[in-house]
């Protein structure tokens, strides 16, 4: 069997000695995309925080390609191999779309001809501040950005909220894309459960800082009530 990509094991965290996260256990293999959906506030952006070294770890330990990144800096985590979008797409306002993705660089297969491969409204705009952007270009710069790094392991906070129907299906194709290239792990958690059960074939559904489903996105494509069930809220 091969080494997992990304291993929680055990992991409780949160915010101080507010304790958010209780006893994940999560694998994810080389190259598998996996959804993580449920309600608001039930820890889902926490777990992609503590991944990133962003949040208190109260307990367990974090493995990246099977080496420990539990106590490692955020900085030092990146330089391992993870690739993060936060929610908040984060980008530089004051600098062009091409100086974020320099700053961003790292050898490897993604470089700016291939993140303009992946969205071509880059290329358009690689001139533009970052505060002329809308704000679908400014999410496709930011997972540009992520992937510029050249990660092994990506983490997507939210990335079709707050955008319209249009942008969010070319983001999907692409994201679609970046699943099916293979080699790219990829962790997606998305409030859209419809659109994140279609893009994973794997999804983990989170409820009280508890994982309580993991298993195929099929399964919950299927039946709907179950998902209901799993989630509350069936978000269109």
């Amino acid at each position: 069997m091969a080494e997992a990509a990304l291993l929680l094991d055990n992991v409780s965290a949160g915010y101080g000695e507010t304790v958010v996260l209780e006893n994940i256990k999560l694998a994810l293999a080389p190259g598998e995309t996996v959804s993580v959906i449920g309600r608001n506030g039930v820890g889902k952006s926490t777990l992609l925080a503590t991944i990133m070294g962003h949040t208190t770890l109260h307990g367990g330990s974090i493995a990246l390609h099977g080496k420990d990144i539990s106590k490692l800096t955020t900085y030092r985590r990146v330089t391992a191999g993870l690739g993060y979008v936060p929610q908040e797409r984060e980008i530089f306002p004051s600098l062009t779309l091409r100086e974020n993705l320099d700053v961003a660089a790292r050898p490897g297969p993604w470089t700016f001809k291939t993140v303009c491969e992946l969205f071509p409204r880059l290329a358009e705009r690689a001139d533009n501040r970052g505060n002329q952007l809308s704000g679908g270009e400014q999410q496709m710069l930011s997972i540009a950005r992520a992937l510029i790094g050249n990660p092994t392991v990506l983490l997507m906070d939210e990335p079709s909220e707050g955008l319209a129907p249009v942008i969010v299906e070319e983001l999907a194709r692409a994201v679609k894309r970046l699943t099916q290239d293979g080699g790219l792990s990829l962790v997606l958690v998305e409030q859209n459960s419809r659109l994140a059960l279609e893009i994973a074939p794997r999804a983990v559904v989170m409820d009280r800082g508890r994982i309580v489903y993991d298993g195929l996105s099929e399964t919950l494509r299927n039946d709907p009530a179950k998902l209901e069930q799993l989630i509350g809220v069936v978000k269109a």
